[in-house]
């Protein structure tokens, strides 16, 4: 699709077709999934501003997500508002399974210890291999971090906000610098997306992390947990 076309897509239109990409899903499969057409999914993702209802819940199902997350209701408030769920419990994620949560790419928050203590902020990230590219600034804390060789935390979390349970996955360990120049352009170009925060953000960092592990709440009854009755 061609800047132009873009321009006439509506905000769930976009959304739509983010989460879908996202997934890995063309519009055949996500036609299948919502019980639907590629043509429909085409058409809502194109020009359709507003689908019913019903097929509205079909599709946030089947993009394995809420109506307010593709609406982008909730777009301004923080996320988990929600009261706790209904026994609820906590289990720990395989290492392997940390991975594919992350996926390719995405935005989590980077913890670093700087000057005046720890900082903790929001960052694009790229997945190469099992290390963690993030394009920063020559003055970044990030890169001041690689620096010193003090090691910092990468962290990425998914909240569902209907049934009041998520993930969370945290990495550990030193950054560097990408020094060589042609190495460092080698990744942006790989990357998915240049920082959302702008600028010219050409230093390339790669954690290696030394400690990778997640957390799951987890609610008896929430779609794919079964309840107390079916055990």
């Amino acid at each position: 699709m061609n800047p132009a076309d873009r321009h006439h897509m509506s905000d769930l239109g976009r959304r739509v077709e983010a989460r879908r990409t996202r997934l890995g899903l063309s519009r055949e499969d996500l036609a299948a999934r919502a019980g639907s057409t590629p043509g429909y999914i085409a058409l809502l993702e194109e020009q359709l501003p507003a689908p019913a209802i019903e097929f509205l819940v079909r599709l946030a199902n089947a993009l394995d997500t809420t109506v307010q997350d593709l609406t982008g209701y909730a777009t301004d408030f923080a996320p988990g508002g929600g009261r706790a769920g209904y026994h609820a419990r906590m289990d720990e994620i395989d290492e392997s399974e940390c991975w594919d949560l992350l996926d390719d790419h995405g935005v989590g928050r980077v913890a670093v210890t700087g000057p005046d203590g720890p900082e903790i902020f929001p960052v694009n990230y790229q997945v190469v291999g099992r290390e963690v590219l993030f394009m920063t600034t020559a003055d970044a804390p990030l890169t001041r971090a690689a620096a010193s060789g003090a090691a910092i935390a990468f962290e990425e979390d998914h909240v569902d906000e209907a049934f009041s349970q998520g993930w969370s996955v945290l990495l550990v360990g030193p950054v560097r610098v990408v020094s060589d120049r042609a190495a460092a352009r080698a990744l942006k170009d790989a990357a998915y997306s240049t920082p959302w925060a702008g600028d010219e953000r050409d230093t390339a960092v790669l954690l290696s992390p030394r400690r990778v592990t997640g957390r799951r709440v987890v609610v008896q009854g929430a779609p794919g947990v079964p309840s107390a009755s079916d055990s």
